[in-house]
């Protein structure tokens, strides 16, 4: 054990020197969690857009004001003809135009019935549906304010709750699913790199000759990645809660507990990689083009895996990012606890064991 001990000290001592790595590691995970929580955001603020108004009446003016001042829109151009539409989408100006017709007000009460037309730029789809919905939303509120409340008969009213993300931050789909590639490339690819490095130099031999066993040998170079991986947790968490204002709703020691599994996930990939490989490029390349695309492809926090065809949701369910995000939005946002993510536990787990198996005997196998 004193062995054991001795060996993981000098591991953590040569990490600790290597200002490169520490950077890699630690600094990493604090710039894409601030990227993606921040500037790779799927939600519209400020979006540029233009109205033509032929009837400048009060409510125009109020509909275009209440636009303007929200934290969505900034009107930036008033047009004056139809045929300015499309020279403004030509140039970009503008992602919405608002066209209000003639005699916007006197229609509305005399006939209780307008009509507005919202003209944007759909080369970008999603853009355009969600700006799109906005102002909808806007002349709605409108609509009800001038009801005063008042019964129409058969008149439907749609309430929509949004639940566990009010506010409809993007941080709380993406956080979940950046702790899962970060995770599984800081530990899957240091691991690997780690061991073949050893390969590489010729001292994984002198190594394999000291009285410890070799998979304990391989287990003492893992074993500071795996404390370092965990720390990283700690601190994408701290960021997570106190600069992207995420809650962490349900049980915060099962949450970490769930993270320890995914990183002795990532960590037995890893070693897989190690023991196919004596290439610390080629235990590169494959860490990051074979785990990281994976991870962001088919864990569901970019792309929705419904959407995808059949055979692609199959390969999805042997991506562990996938289970692992299930998991921690399950907790962290959702609050809820072990009985409802046992599965995605144990699917997880069963991977675990299956990798490592997997991985100790080609080890022994190359030994031999």
């Amino acid at each position: 054990m004193k062995q054991f001990t001795a060996f993981v000290k000098k591991e953590f001592h040569h990490i600790l020197r290597d200002r490169r790595t520490l950077l890699f590691m630690f600094g990493l995970p604090v710039v894409q969690i601030l990227l993606f929580g921040f500037a790779l955001s799927n939600e519209i603020k400020n979006a540029s857009i233009a109205v033509l108004d032929h009837s400048k009446d009060e409510a125009t003016q109020l509909l275009i004001s209440r636009m303007d001042a929200s934290r969505y829109f900034t009107v930036v151009k008033n047009i004056s003809s139809d045929a300015q539409i499309d020279d403004i989408f030509r140039k970009g100006e503008a992602k919405l135009v608002v066209v209000f017709p003639p005699n916007f007000r006197e229609e509305l009460l005399h006939t209780n019935a307008v009509q507005v037309q919202l003209v944007a730029d759909a080369t970008d789809t999603n853009t355009a549906t969600t700006i799109s919905n906005y102002a909808s939303a806007i002349i709605r509120d409108y609509q009800d304010e001038l009801l005063n409340n008042q019964q129409l008969p058969y008149t439907i009213k749609v309430e929509t709750r949004m639940l566990y993300n009010p506010q409809l931050k993007s941080a709380y789909n993406f956080v979940p699913g950046v702790m899962a590639m970060i995770m599984m490339l800081l530990s899957a690819l240091m691991t690997s790199v780690a061991i073949v490095r050893e390969k590489e130099m010729g001292t994984m031999e002198i190594l394999l000759v000291s009285p410890m066993k070799p998979l304990l040998v391989v287990l003492t170079k893992a074993i500071p990645y795996l404390v370092l991986s965990f720390v990283n947790v700690i601190i994408i968490l701290v960021l997570s809660v106190f600069v992207l204002e995420m809650p962490i709703n349900g049980s915060l020691i099962l949450l970490l507990l769930e993270c320890l599994l995914f990183i002795l996930t990532s960590f037995s990939l890893g070693l897989l990689i190690s023991s196919a490989t004596n290439s610390q490029q080629i235990a590169m390349f494959i860490s990051l083009v074979g785990l990281m695309l994976p991870t962001i492809i088919f864990s569901g926090f970019l792309f929705p895996i419904e959407n995808m065809p059949i055979p692609l949701q199959v390969i999805s369910n042997i991506i562990p990012a996938k289970w692992f995000y299930i998991i921690v939005k399950s907790v962290m946002i959702k609050g809820l606890g072990i009985a409802v993510i046992w599965k995605e536990t144990l699917i997880l787990l069963g991977m675990t064991v299956f990798l490592m198996g997997i991985s100790t005997a080609r080890f022994k196998v190359r030994l031999e």
